[in-house]
């Protein structure tokens, strides 16, 4: 694995993995995975399709358990008995929110309010409270038009503006997103883009082979192929190094640009 000068520790990090590993039934899809996480770290998970990523985001979600290895959030163990609890899940899941990659998997509220509603009202929010953060949102995204809409309904770049603000409405300390710019209109990729870069107070952890976008959303980057850990280090270092990035299928390769250039 290549590596790069690692940021300073200066405080316990969010996430400590050690060697996790996970797999479907019986195929790998991650593997002996280390790496820490800083509070507010921005970073990207790059890597080509099925390389681990969208699998790493749900393990750092608490969605999956390593089938092997250590996993620590916030200074604890996050396994199968540390969410068994109403009190320790809800705990976890006040603080650590995730964007999935198809809006349509998220969304399942009869209205757009009601979908930013939900999150708080699980957590037990009283309703003038719920009520004013879900005001502030509709404004921040420039939804206020869709409250009462099927998000079901919206185009594709709405339910992703939707399903962010369903997220965020929960003031998260950690934000995991997965190809949030996938499938999006230019306009649309521009405003999540410019949510990303200004986003201030979260630890941002992006899941993306979209390299274009890097630089703008994060300043460090972990490379995945074929479930590995392939390289680590600042985002201007990773996206440098070209035999790297088409090591793991995340640039072409010279030759295929010459065939290209033929027709």
């Amino acid at each position: 694995m290549r590596t790069h000068p690692t940021p300073p520790l200066n405080t316990p990090p969010v996430y400590d993995l050690q060697q996790v590993g996970y797999a479907y039934q019986s195929v790998p899809a991650l593997r002996e995975i280390t790496f820490q996480v800083q509070a507010g770290q921005r970073i990207a998970l790059l890597g080509a399709n099925g390389s681990g990523k969208s699998t790493l985001l749900r393990v750092l979600d608490g969605l999956y358990f390593p089938n092997a290895g250590r996993l620590r959030a916030f200074g604890r163990e996050l396994d199968e008995n540390a969410l068994r609890g109403d009190e320790e899940a809800y705990a976890f899941r006040r603080r650590v929110g995730l964007v999935f990659q198809n809006s349509d998997v998220q969304l399942f509220n009869p209205t757009v309010y009601d979908e930013l509603a939900f999150g708080p009202l699980q957590l037990g929010w009283d309703k003038p409270r719920i009520a004013g953060r879900i005001d502030a949102l509709l404004e921040q995204f420039g939804i206020a038009h869709l409250r009462h809409r099927s998000p079901h309904r919206l185009s594709g770049g709405e339910k992703k503006r939707v399903a962010l603000a369903s997220v965020l409405i929960i003031e998260p300390e950690v934000l995991l997103l997965d190809e949030p710019c996938g499938g999006l209109d230019p306009l649309s990729q521009g405003n999540m883009l410019r949510f990303l870069r200004d986003s201030r107070g979260h630890t941002l952890i992006t899941a993306t082979h979209d390299l274009a976008i890097v630089p703008d959303i994060a300043d460090w980057c972990f490379v995945l192929r074929e479930g590995r850990l392939a390289a680590h280090g600042p985002t201007a270092t990773i996206l440098s190094d070209g035999a790297l990035l088409r090591e793991c299928h995340l640039a072409r390769h010279r030759q295929e640009d010459d065939n290209l250039h033929r027709y």
